[in-house]
């Protein structure tokens, strides 16, 4: 009997093996490949599609955020961009930018750029990589080193921070090696930060005043290959989508790796085209598009 309930627990662990890996590839269209749409850049990053059926995406030392149409190509839509990383759109679609510079900026109507914050406590942000911005309006993004000299930096760590008009600029987390991607959940309950250095994400539940709780590690990314946790997006069933180590890392809800998918080294996503159907994937010379099998969360 015991011998029988054994059996019983690995078939029904291999079954669930199987099924992990079925979903994974069910997400991805049968057939479906890396497409490349554009090349030649330094360092791109932040992609983010526009409703009205077109991406932007930054180079960061070229310090320009490009356009990019299928009739048209890429062409120049802002220069100077702040050395601009992150790329996200307010509940007003107005375009907010994560500028290596130290800023996070806006957009406004008449195509200016306005600082929103560059300092915490008086002392200037690092780096600000990646941003998400939640339905009541406030911004959360990362702040790592990467962009800022050992004579530039004024802060003695690298957070995750949240700033809304009312509260102003909170410092979240602070514990981070190198914080990078940042996205919420489909309801909002969550907050998943990845950290470049130990290629891991992180999980914070969300309050209801949009501070966090305590987090833990979601989900691991070791393996061997080029590339590591730095740009993510979700889908509406709530599966998560990051950059790592060989490519494209996908992760169910709840932690259970679905599906790894080489690519090149990519550094960032975002959801687009009808539906928001089609991943784009930015690398650091090139901009690629993979067909999917279900809908993202731009």
């Amino acid at each position: 009997m015991r011998l029988l309930v054994k059996e019983s627990i690995a078939l029904l662990g291999f079954l669930l093996v199987i099924c992990s890996i079925s979903m994974g590839q069910q997400l991805i269209e049968e057939g479906a490949e890396l497409k490349k749409i554009t090349s030649d850049y330094e360092f791109a990053e932040g992609p983010l599609w526009h409703s009205s059926g077109y991406l932007l995406f930054s180079d960061i030392p070229a310090n320009t955020v490009y356009k990019w149409t299928a009739e048209e190509g890429a062409t120049e839509y802002l220069n100077p961009s702040g050395h601009a990383n992150g790329l996200t759109f307010d509940g007003q679609g107005q375009l907010l930018l994560a500028q290596h510079d130290g800023a996070i900026a806006k957009e406004n109507n008449d195509g200016e750029i306005t600082i929103i914050i560059d300092n915490y406590k008086g002392k200037r942000l690092n780096s600000p990589n990646d941003l998400v911005v939640k339905s009541d309006g406030s911004v959360y993004f990362t702040d790592p080193s990467f962009g800022v000299s050992d004579e530039e930096k004024e802060l003695d760590f690298q957070g995750v921070y949240r700033y809304s008009k009312g509260s102003g600029l909170q410092l979240l987390v602070k514990d981070f090696a190198l914080p990078n991607g940042i996205v919420f959940s489909p309801t909002e309950d969550k907050l998943y930060v990845n950290d470049s250095k130990h290629n891991h994400i992180r999980v914070f539940p969300v309050k209801s005043d949009g501070t966090l709780g305590s987090g833990e590690v979601f989900a691991k990314m070791d393996a061997e290959g080029v590339g590591a946790a730095d740009g993510m997006k979700i889908d509406k069933e709530g599966n998560l989508y990051s950059t790592g180590p060989g490519g494209l890392w996908i992760f169910s809800a709840d932690g259970e790796l679905l599906k790894q998918f080489e690519t090149p080294r990519i550094t960032n996503l975002a959801w687009g085209g009808p539906n928001n159907g089609m991943l784009f994937m930015t690398a650091p010379n090139a901009v690629y598009k993979l067909k999917m099998n279900t809908n993202g969360i731009p």
